[in-house]
């Protein structure tokens, strides 16, 4: 493996082999690292040992024996995603995942696809993806604050009041959740006034967040459906289905998200 050329402040040139492999749209940064492990990913043909081997481009890396382009203009992609489906690659315990029904979902043009956080098994709705490693992770930061809106259908009692209390966020077992605003959807009630419609927007994303702040409030959710990500709406895509995000519309959003970064 040749040696890591040094800049003047003795730290590396160019960037982790992970990171240029995601950004290639190869796999997730954890996911590299495992393919590393594996002994998947080589360098001029000798396995890559760590996923800090720095590099300034990927020019004679493979990956399962096949050479790895160089990264692609990034895309996104808005997939409606049903129950019943893991956001995963693959499984262990032999589960359906996103990518069976993206198969048949996208073109057969499209790059390798990359979700941009996750919708577990028993939510459905808005799920992006992308090609780009570097845009997926600062879709997820938590500190780049970009609301993710949801619609819980919940059984129990809950009044307008104590959902705007959520506001001023909550700590369930220890665990603080930021400012929630969540609302009521009038005339949307079940049988017996006890199932309500409740839409909640967040920004921080913790896992099953919004499960445990309505669990937390004595409601049982029995579906919920993800339906904005920023300023991606599900609209009216049909479940199961992909659609790409037009350019213009990504490039807006880009220029946003760095400008809240700066």
């Amino acid at each position: 493996m040749p040696t890591n050329p040094k800049k003047s402040d003795d730290r590396p040139e160019g960037d982790r082999i992970a990171k240029l492999l995601a950004r290639a749209g190869v796999a997730s940064r954890r996911e590299i690292e495992r393919m590393i492990a594996d002994g998947r990913i080589t360098l001029d043909g000798k396995p890559v040992e760590t996923p800090a081997t720095f590099l300034k481009s990927l020019k004679g890396v493979s990956v399962d024996g096949k050479p790895v382009a160089g990264p692609e203009p990034a895309q996104l992609y808005a997939f409606h995603k049903p129950t019943g489906l893991i956001t995963a690659e693959r499984d262990p315990a032999g589960r359906a995942t996103i990518y069976d029904a993206l198969r048949n979902a996208l073109p057969k043009d499209t790059p390798r696809l990359m979700p941009i956080g996750r919708l577990d098994l028993n939510t459905e709705g808005l799920l992006l993806l992308t090609n780009d490693g570097g845009l997926k992770r600062k879709m997820e930061l938590p500190a780049s604050g970009i609301p993710r809106t949801y619609r819980a259908r919940a059984f129990g009692e809950v009044s307008q009041e104590q959902l705007e209390e959520l506001i001023e966020g909550v700590e369930i077992d220890g665990v603080r959740y930021g400012s929630i605003d969540a609302n009521l959807e009038r005339g949307a009630g079940g049988s017996g006034g006890k199932n309500q419609w409740i839409q909640m927007t967040i920004t921080e994303g913790k896992n099953r967040e919004v499960r445990r702040v309505l669990e937390y409030l004595g409601l049982k959710v029995n579906r919920l459906i993800r339906v904005g990500y920023g300023p991606f709406a599900l609209g009216e895509l049909p479940r199961g289905q992909a659609t790409r995000i037009r350019k213009g519309d990504l490039d807006r959003f880009v220029s946003t998200l760095k400008k809240g970064h700066e």
